[in-house]
């Protein structure tokens, strides 16, 4: 049997398909994480559940997240990424599947822990992916698309929940079950391209970069415990804390907070990523024409990370807001800019080291979830107590605009001294 080559090797075709692959893969994450926070109304309603308590949920999702980070960020720098990746992909859809099992608060909150353990996996294998096809022009526009699946996967799954729902089953008991089956059955399909796309020798794995690099690579701790790692961190746990209160609390805002049907909380959740993903592709387009005309490729990435910022600040105006157009308005600029961050941050964390790169992206994973998970119960037990979900989210879209000090850190660094393997 013949080698194949090394990806280095590969046609550009072949890069841009494989990093069709991950966005594919980012979508079906996203489709088995969105489906509870489209039914929630109905989960919450049947389990007679408190705010607090589907916080609760969700801070267990976030925290098995975190934990998982490290575990697979770990594996995909020591074992074959392609591999790790079909696996994690495999084990989150049956976790997917088997939330529509639960029969109370408990069974929920085991179910949804072992989904966030394993679709943590997701991002060291997808962002180590990108980092080993991709020189460092290209990266914004990779992850851009990587991270774009995760808004195209959510995009799609307020649209198929009323139909594999059914009509006339609101208020009817298990019927929002079904559809965890079967969209937590799509990921087992994705499967079968990955296999035929992607082979053994076609990724270098971890070890493989360590040995390449030879003596000279900066050893993990060095990489774990310097500057530019502390300002990762800061950057992810601010601009993902954001992200996530949006993404699981925007249908119950909607439906509970302006009083909209369930029908029309879902379409509009739809158009909601389908905002945040022209935002997502459009910062990493962005970041890549500023380089282009004479930019530094990280000064391009602050300039449009900043502009997503003040984007996601629009959410000091939502308590003025009553049910609307000026509200959905609103609600749409800000899901541009709470997307639109993450391909920029992802590129800055690829400048880090090539070989630790799963580690990295699992280290600030443990950051980018603890602190959500925190703000998923605050946020709960502050609707409870204050009979409004107003006041998080203004908070939530605050945070932003934190990261940009330890961003601009970032730019200065990689401006000033090379990064090295």
């Amino acid at each position: 049997m013949t080698a194949l080559p090394p990806s280095g090797s590969r046609g550009a075709v072949w890069k841009w398909s494989v990093c069709g692959m991950l966005l594919l893969a980012s979508a079906i994450n996203y489709m088995d994480r969105q489906t509870l926070s489209g039914l929630s109304v109905r989960i919450t309603e049947e389990f007679a559940m408190t705010k607090t308590q589907y916080g609760q949920v969700e801070a267990a999702f976030g925290y098995s997240f975190a934990a998982g980070s490290v575990v697979f960020g770990w594996m995909a720098d020591r074992f074959a990424v392609h591999r790790v990746y079909a696996a994690v992909l495999a084990l989150w859809s049956l976790a997917g599947m088997a939330t529509g099992w639960a029969q109370d608060y408990s069974g929920l909150l085991l179910f949804r822990g072992l989904l966030g353990f394993f679709e943590a996996g997701h991002w060291p294998c997808a962002v180590r992916i990108t980092r080993s096809l991709l020189d460092e022009r290209q990266r914004s526009m990779g992850n851009g698309l990587l991270q774009s699946g995760a808004t195209f996967g959510a995009i799609i799954t307020p649209l198929v929940l009323p139909l594999l729902l059914g009509a006339g089953t609101v208020g009817v008991a298990g019927a929002w079950r079904p559809p965890f089956f079967w969209l937590g059955g799509v990921g087992l399909l994705w499967l079968i391209p990955w296999f035929l796309m992607v082979r053994s020798g076609d990724l270098r794995s971890g070890a493989e970069s360590v040995a390449a690099a030879g003596p000279s690579a900066t050893p993990f701790l060095k990489v774990l415990f310097s500057g530019r790692m502390l300002a990762v961190i800061l950057v992810v746990a601010c601009i993902n804390t954001t992200w996530q209160v949006l993404r699981a609390w925007l249908p119950m805002f909607l439906q509970k907070g302006r009083g909209y049907a369930e029908a029309e909380a879902l379409h509009f959740n739809s158009a909601f990523f389908v905002a945040a993903d022209v935002g997502c592709l459009a910062a990493g387009a962005l970041a890549v024409a500023l380089a282009r005309r004479g930019s530094t490729p990280s000064g391009a990435r602050f300039l449009v990370f900043f502009g997503c910022a003040l984007l996601c600040c629009g959410t000091v105006a939502v308590p003025w807001l009553g049910r609307g157009p000026w509200l959905m308005a609103v609600l749409l600029a800000i899901a541009a800019g709470a997307l639109g961050v993450f391909p920029l941050y992802h590129t800055f964390t690829q400048d880090l080291s090539e070989h630790h790169q799963g580690k990295i992206t699992g280290a600030a994973g443990v950051a980018a979830w603890i602190l959500p998970a925190q703000a998923q119960l605050l946020f709960g037990l502050s609707a409870d107590r204050l009979g409004t979900m107003d006041s998080g989210l203004v908070a939530a879209g605050l945070l932003p605009l934190l990261a940009l000090p330890p961003l601009w850190y970032l730019h200065r660094i990689k401006t000033r001294t090379p990064i090295t393997p």
